[in-house]
């Protein structure tokens, strides 16, 4: 069998190629992709090659590269002693954007009845982004900013509400995503403007006590300069999403006098197995980010704005490399 697959085959070229899949080994279950979610930031600093020498980045985008790792499909077969799973069922798994995927079965969500597979395409994100959240340690009633309303800020926009938050502003330079904010995601407060300027009706909106903690979640290095200035006293200031070009974050006074927080979030932090310290999984987190959507109590179907076909994957990119501000959840449907 072969797999449609989306591969970068240099900066800021892309072929549809078909690959051959194999049969599940034991353990291994097959499944057809039916929705995929483009990681907005990610996948572009990967595809115009955004990045600077010597880091991360630079290791680990080499040719030909398989983007994606955000999907939700149909086990079609299982391989030896792969039994969790029934043939047909919907589940949310890691895999690049592909038609076809073969994946350890052990790593499979089962996706709840009235999730729908655009939805839980949005599994890794959704873990990502409350893994930040609960690196936070928020309690109820913290006033919270949030820097950058792209799909992430969308997320923490929402998560926090969850968390019981008294203020949630959401501070982005797009109108469109600000109405996002406040429609869908629940955010309190919006402000069109940029971060550096935004620090007077921040502290109006908060009663001049500032917020407990601040995200910053643009990707944008500049931006973290002004966001320590959000933060009160001993606030928490959480950089949640990567930036390409790390030699241009900079640190500011505000660190030292105030004597902030600062703490960084990534989707290799959560543990694969429970222990004493730390029993939310990445399979617990990712659950109950559905056990979320299913209740209604958080919406990801509204946030998306976009869907392409496979064949149309030139077409997303090249979009989103021309004004990333108007998407947010971009989506490969593979039916």
């Amino acid at each position: 069998m072969d797999s449609l697959t989306i591969t970068f085959t240099g900066k800021s070229q892309l072929e549809l190629r078909s690959l051959p899949v194999d049969e599940p080994g034991p353990g291994e279950v097959l499944v057809a992709t039916q929705s995929s979610l483009i990681s907005t930031g990610t996948e572009l600093i990967c595809y115009l090659r955004n990045f600077e020498e010597g880091t991360h980045w630079d290791m680990w985008v080499r040719y030909p590269f398989f983007p994606g790792y955000s999907n939700a499909g149909i086990v079609m077969v299982r391989g030896q002693g792969a039994d969790r799973f029934e043939e047909g069922q919907l589940v949310a798994y890691r895999a690049g954007h592909r038609q076809y995927a073969v994946v350890p079965e052990s790593t499979l969500l089962a996706v709840p009845p009235g999730v729908t597979a655009r939805e839980a395409s949005w599994i890794a994100l959704a873990k990502i982004v409350q893994n930040g959240v609960r690196r936070a340690e928020h309690v109820m009633g913290d006033d919270v900013a949030v820097v950058g309303q792209g799909i992430l800020g969308q997320l923490v926009v929402q998560y926090a509400r969850l968390m019981g938050a008294r203020h949630i502003i959401a501070i982005d330079l797009a109108a469109q995503r600000l109405e996002y904010s406040a429609e869908i995601s629940g955010a309190t407060h919006t402000l069109q403007m940029p971060v550096d300027e935004a620090l007077p009706k921040v502290a109006s909106l908060t009663s001049n006590a500032m917020p407990d903690v601040v995200y910053d979640v643009t990707g944008f290095p500049a931006v973290f300069a002004s966001a320590l200035k959000l933060p009160r006293k001993f606030g928490t200031l959480v950089l949640l999403g990567d930036t390409g070009t790390p030699s241009g974050q900079q640190l500011s006074s505000d660190v030292i006098i105030k004597g902030l927080k600062i703490v960084g979030a990534h989707d290799s932090h959560p543990p694969n197995e429970p222990t004493d310290w730390n029993h939310w999984t990445s399979q617990k987190i990712s659950e109950l980010f559905f056990t979320y959507l299913a209740r209604g109590q958080m919406n990801v179907k509204d946030l998306i704005t976009h869907t392409y076909k496979p064949q149309q994957a030139k077409d997303a990119y090249e979009m989103l490399a021309r004004d990333r501000t108007s998407a947010l959840g971009v989506v490969f449907d593979w039916t």
